[in-house]
């Protein structure tokens, strides 16, 4: 009977000490996942769900190098956005943007790098070839001009000025040049109410600020506003 009482006091011991091992291990777990919940939560925009820049910056060279020439880069403006802020007030404007949020991550899919650079500003790297390219950027367009429903039931009219840019077509395969590329195609179709390509010719045109003006004779896709 005393080995017995031994044994299972032994068992005891070492339960114990299991048990109170765990218990640290169980608390780090915890921290780890909280950790982990705050690092996608800073890598996200609050109001639009979208990568924020240095994240979006890194997934999208990531996808480039995958993939390559079946890639297409796409940059988005919201026409307007000013006058809906002024007009509706910014709350109405914090809806339209969480509006255009839903609407490019519902677009571009859970693989793409989808993210807002800043302001009524957005970008776009996912895969994407030739094949499909117009029609995936005329659904973008259409997209992109469904009016928005506020939560007082008021209806916004909304727009988005598009342009987009393809390794195969812009060289390198330079983040940095596609962005460019393609930022200097939205606004040669600004305010058009449809996508603009990028040609070479406006990888090379320089920019203030990231913006310069429009040039004729490029190829535009999509709906007339």
């Amino acid at each position: 009977m005393s080995s017995l009482l031994r044994v299972q006091g032994l068992i005891g011991q070492r339960t114990l000490l299991l048990t109170t091992a765990a218990v640290p291990l169980t608390g780090w777990a915890v921290h780890a996942v909280a950790l982990h919940k705050q690092l996608a939560a800073s890598r996200r925009d609050p109001l639009t769900g979208l990568l924020r820049r240095d994240a979006y910056t890194s997934r999208a060279r990531r996808l480039l190098a995958r993939h390559g020439d079946d890639t297409t880069l796409v940059m988005v403006d919201a026409d307007h956005f000013k006058a809906v802020n002024d007009t509706m007030g910014h709350p109405a404007g914090d809806t339209v943007l969480a509006a255009f949020g839903a609407r490019l991550t519902a677009w571009a899919g859970p693989r793409a790098a989808a993210g807002r650079l800043g302001g009524d500003e957005f970008a776009v790297v996912l895969e994407l070839t030739a094949a499909h390219r117009e029609q995936r950027l005329e659904q973008l367009v259409r997209m992109l001009h469904t009016p928005v429903v506020l939560d007082d039931g008021r209806t916004v009219d909304v727009a988005a000025s598009v342009g987009a840019a393809t390794p195969d077509v812009i060289r390198p395969r330079d983040l940095t040049v596609l962005q460019r590329a393609a930022d200097a195609a939205l606004y040669d179709g600004k305010h058009s109410g449809r996508a603009t390509l990028a040609t070479q010719e406006h990888a090379t045109v320089p920019s203030i600020n990231g913006r310069r003006a429009g040039r004729p004779g490029t190829a535009v896709w999509g709906q007339a506003a």
